[in-house]
């Protein structure tokens, strides 16, 4: 009995990194390089974390072996020895499907539920996530644990404006007051959208312009977009940024009046909460998990309906735009990596404790 009381309980985690390119960050990404130090800091006795990466980030962690759980999108095909961990991001191959090239898509819906089945438990994002997943897979709820993501503080915060707007206006011509969206160009991203809400609203806008920051790895989508702004003529007042860096993205937030997030789609949507985080109010779609994150901080509108959208963005850059962006900061602050670590390594904790019970 004493030798049991004294026994330092092992846990070993691995987390599978392998899928994550360096040189194309994806949200996934930003989520570990953030959550993985808040947890090292909180490791205790005996507990160790091994991420599994590319050679071309670093080489791969030792003691794969011998751990005792191991988070990872999909399930591995071999059986396996330890506790396993799933971490859902989405559901596009079933919610937007159209956004996922045929292998990708085709990959994901037929191991989803394999890993579902296989998992200890399911980490996910919001309930948003929880109800798509519970609509498409047949998956035990008491395994889906909701950890919500969060905003780096440190980045993202409120600055000199004045400053900000220089800067953005010196770098990217953005050179008048104006609304900002932020996203990667994929069409359920709903730029074109918003480009319909801009031609339908800019004329009680002022003498403001659109700055469209982020990429697009849909070429012929990006290009349509360049198009139907030609065709609205608003093109004289729309700037196409580009991709920045996620410094030059702070900027951008600190410096627009108003930051507009139609998605049709999203399983948390971080750049709403980055925004607030920089005291930018925030207009976003009253679908999936938007509201959710927003958490009545934010003006609605409906995603499908340019006017709405529109009539959202005139309502968030008029006199209660004071009182929306202390609303967003007070949001944006209940979100932290501290939290989402401590959540995500409990649960850690619950599975390999559980295992240890199993193998008693």
């Amino acid at each position: 009995m004493v030798a049991e009381r004294n026994r330092v309980d092992r846990m070993r985690v691995a987390i599978n990194l392998l899928t994550e390119n360096p040189d194309h960050p994806s949200g996934a990404h930003w989520f570990w390089t953030r959550v993985i130090p808040e947890m090292a800091k909180r490791l205790q006795t005996g507990e160790e974390l091994h991420l599994l990466v590319s050679p071309k980030s670093r080489h791969l962690y030792q003691g794969f072996s011998r751990i005792d759980v191991f988070n990872t999108l999909m399930a591995p095909v071999v059986n396996f020895p330890w506790s396993l961990v799933i971490h859902m991001k989405t559901m596009h191959a079933f919610t937007t499907p159209d956004a996922l090239s045929p292998l990708p898509r085709l990959y994901r819906q037929l191991n989803y539920p394999r890993s579902v089945r296989a998992a200890d438990a399911i980490i996910i994002n919001s309930e948003s996530l929880r109800s798509e997943i519970q609509r498409y897979l047949a998956v035990d709820k008491g395994k889906l644990k909701l950890i919500y993501e969060a905003v780096d503080h440190e980045l993202f915060k409120p600055g000199n404006a004045d400053a900000a707007r220089a800067h953005v206006s010196q770098r990217y011509g953005v050179t008048k007051p104006f609304v900002l969206f932020v996203s990667t160009l994929w069409p359920y991203k709903n730029c074109d959208g918003l480009l319909r809400a801009w031609a339908l609203s800019r004329a009680e806008l002022g003498d403001r312009q659109l700055a469209i920051v982020g990429g697009g790895q849909d070429e012929k989508y990006v290009a349509s977009l360049h198009l139907l702004a030609d065709q609205l003529g608003i093109s004289q007042d729309v700037v196409f940024a580009g991709k920045v860096p996620l410094t030059e993205t702070a900027r951008f937030y600190q410096a627009a009046d108003v930051f507009v997030y139609p998605s049709l789609n999203e399983t948390f949507g971080l750049p709403i909460l980055e925004a607030m985080a920089c005291g930018c109010p925030v207009v976003t779609s009253d679908v999936s998990a938007m509201p959710e994150t927003a958490g009545g901080a934010a003006v609605l509108a409906d995603a499908k309906a340019p006017a709405s959208i529109g009539k959202a963005i005139v309502e968030a850059a008029g006199p209660g735009r004071d009182r929306l962006r202390d609303l967003g900061l007070r949001r944006a602050s209940q979100f932290t990596w501290e939290a989402t670590a401590a959540a995500t390594l409990e649960t850690y904790r619950d599975v390999a404790a559980r295992r240890r019970y199993r193998q008693k």
